[in-house]
């Protein structure tokens, strides 16, 4: 039966499309607030390996000097600017000025986490195929406390991986029982963050090869990735433009990461290939 002048009620409120709204990975990284200039160096310091020594022949104690290493992060310019006509708002559902202003901030914090795990992508030990295992975790953390990387810090320990990945890791007994976790993954609300086997771990679908058989996922300490940012990190500015009658905003950031120690990151292949939609 067909109905007589018709009316369609258009919702006034905006439903928010599925997108990543915060950085997941910047409270992984050591994080440095520049005040000024382009530039952040990091210091790493330490005895660079060396052994005890004994008194020499001559009866004096021989002395070295520690090694202290500088490295630098070069900040980028980033910005997510949106702008629509008084008309185009006007003539459109919903807040549109709310809309620009909320994909301003989404876009950069998303670019913090892309620029954090393009640097990651440098890292130069590679472990792992196939999918996720205890073996898998077990051997990345292995490799890291062989070279002398504190694993017992629970604090500093951080592992970026792929949903694919994750969703392995909930069918391992070891991850999900609550004979060895404290905090269950099954129960209570859903986190930005689990730790299990003394690493925190952040799931994330920004890694490369996401859904394919060569995902890369890491596992690092915060002391061996430097991020710097200026201080008042991300700004947003809206405003109107009388000339030329629209609306606009823009989100601003100046950062930039850094492997400040290679042997603090452990790159992870995995194949995620098996839970993609068909």
């Amino acid at each position: 039966m067909a109905v007589e002048a018709a009316v369609v009620q258009y919702r006034r409120e905006f439903v928010a499309s599925f997108e990543q709204r915060v950085s997941l990975l910047k409270a992984s990284t050591t994080k440095e607030s520049v005040i000024n200039g382009n530039q952040a160096t990091f210091l790493v310091s330490g005895s660079g390996g060396d052994t005890a020594v004994t008194r020499g022949t001559n009866g004096q104690i021989p002395y070295g000097n520690p090694t202290n290493t500088q490295v630098t992060a070069t900040l980028v310019e980033k910005h997510a600017p949106y702008e629509l006509t008084s008309f185009n708002i006007f003539a459109s559902q919903g807040d549109q000025k709310r809309v620009m202003q909320m994909a301003s901030m989404n876009v950069i914090n998303r670019d913090i986490d892309l620029t954090i795990l393009a640097e990651l992508a440098n890292a130069t030990q590679d472990y792992g195929s196939g999918t996720a295992s205890l073996n898998t975790v077990a051997g990345a953390k292995v490799i890291l406390g062989n070279n002398d990387v504190d694993t017992t810090e629970a604090d500093n320990m951080f592992a970026v991986v792929s949903p694919a990945f994750m969703g392995y890791l909930m069918q391992t007994r070891e991850f999900a029982s609550a004979e060895y976790v404290d905090v269950k993954p099954f129960s209570g609300p859903a986190r930005k963050m689990l730790r299990w086997f003394g690493i925190n771990w952040i799931e994330s679908a920004r890694v490369t090869g996401v859904g394919t058989t060569a995902e890369i996922c890491y596992m690092f300490h915060r002391s061996a990735l430097g991020y710097a940012v200026r201080v008042s990190e991300e700004s947003i500015s809206i405003g109107y433009d009388d000339k030329q009658d629209s609306s606009w905003s823009r989100a601003t950031t100046y950062h930039a990461a850094k492997i400040l120690q290679d042997t603090g990151i452990v790159k992870i292949t995995h194949d995620g290939s098996a839970y993609v939609a068909t």
